[in-house]
């Protein structure tokens, strides 16, 4: 509260585009999954597990970006060793994720991991193994994620279905589900990633209609940062359009931190995220009377981190930008060398161009530091617009 004037958006939830499937619940550590719960982002590291400071450092870089859930691969011996110390010390759950070699699926319950991921399709005479990990991972609480992927399909589906079409890797999937559930195990998230959106969300849409398991939604070897995240943005927005998605992974040719940001960037725009810092700026138009695309990366550069909900609006033209000011909490409408300074539709100052920038900045920090911020998640954040 500003002035006597509520800041931000309204207090009731913010819409969102469809509604929940309603699915199993379970806990990866202290973080719920399923229909009840939030959306969850997840990444996975890169450091070598065995390396347990090293892993822990970029556990906590993707904690402090916004990360729910971070996986850690477990390929060898001296990675399975580093697990307890890593789950224990870990700010977030910790889920292991094995390939090829069952006894490390063994090794990651045993040494406390939140979760353990685990790929059928490359694991040998894994559904050999199921009574056994379902015993195990039942005993600890430790819930399982069946991972299926594109690349490393089941050789009997590849050969029934020719390549990995939804339905092959739907049925993957479900088969293993099936193969935990003849063992009264039901603590299992699925996932069935494909390279190419299209395929992917038609498996999840196939998944969705035959079983009640939370799903965790990836695009696979999705690309370089800008490919991969049209891929995983689309994709995703796709599936939760239908209410389809309970934890997410954008999978980047980048460093994990930068998957977090686009992954918290997704479900922020979709509401299922409560929005903090939100910059409305204008596009490129002739119109423009300034330099809208250094005013609005200089206003953003300099309120990174602010964690208030707060939309703050850099318009550059008198054709939207009053109004779009006007609209946000905080705002400007530039033209003729300078620039009205709006809060909640209010024209509080005008300054000359060069101090549009430091004004904005000054402006958004005196109402951060007025604002309570909300403690619940279905809270919306500050939009600040530029334009």
């Amino acid at each position: 509260m500003t002035d006597g004037v509520m800041l931000g958006m309204p207090a009731l939830p913010p819409p969102v585009l469809g509604e929940r499937r309603k699915t199993r619940q379970l806990m990866v550590g202290k973080v719920g999954v399923g229909s009840e719960f939030p959306v969850s982002v997840q990444s996975m590291t890169t450091t070598l597990t065995s390396d347990v400071n090293a892993t822990l450092q970029q556990i906590a870089e993707l904690t402090a970006s916004g990360c729910d859930i971070v996986r850690v691969a477990c390929p060898s011996q001296d990675d399975a060793d580093a697990l307890p110390a890593i789950a224990r010390k870990s700010q977030i759950p910790v889920i292991a994720d094995i390939h090829f070699q069952p006894k490390y699926v063994f090794a990651a319950i045993d040494a406390g991991c939140a979760a353990v991921r685990v790929n059928p399709g490359n694991i040998r005479k894994f559904d050999d193994k199921v009574k056994e990990i379902a015993a195990a991972a039942k005993d600890r609480g430790t819930p399982i994620r069946i991972g299926v992927n594109a690349g490393s399909l089941d050789p009997r589906l590849l050969k029934k279905y020719g390549k990995a079409t939804p339905e092959a890797l739907a049925e993957s999937a479900l088969w293993e589900a099936g193969l935990f559930a003849e063992h009264d195990f039901h603590d299992l998230k699925i996932s069935v990633k494909h390279n190419d959106p299209v395929v992917m969300v038609r498996a999840y849409e196939i998944l969705a209609e035959q079983c009640d398991y939370p799903l965790h939604l990836g695009v696979t070897e999705a690309g370089p940062a800008f490919q991969g995240t049209i891929k995983s943005a689309v994709a995703f927005g796709a599936l939760l359009r239908q209410g389809i998605g309970d934890t997410i992974r954008v999978s980047l040719s980048a460093p994990p931190v930068e998957e977090i940001k686009v992954g918290v960037q997704i479900l922020q725009s979709l509401n299922l995220r409560p929005r903090k810092l939100e910059i409305v700026s204008c596009p490129s138009c002739g119109r423009a009377q300034v330099d809208v695309y250094t005013l609005a990366e200089q206003v953003t550069a300099g309120l990174e981190g602010l964690e208030v909900p707060l939309r703050v609006a850099v318009m550059g033209c008198v054709v939207n930008g009053p109004g779009e000011a006007r609209e946000a909490d905080l705002g400007v409408a530039s033209g003729n060398g300078k620039g009205q300074i709006f809060v909640k539709g209010e024209v509080v100052k005008t300054v000359p161009e060069h101090q549009i920038v430091e004004t904005l900045i000054e402006e958004a920090m005196r109402i951060a530091e007025s604002m309570e911020v909300p403690d619940d998640a279905s809270a919306a954040a500050p939009v600040v617009t530029v334009g």
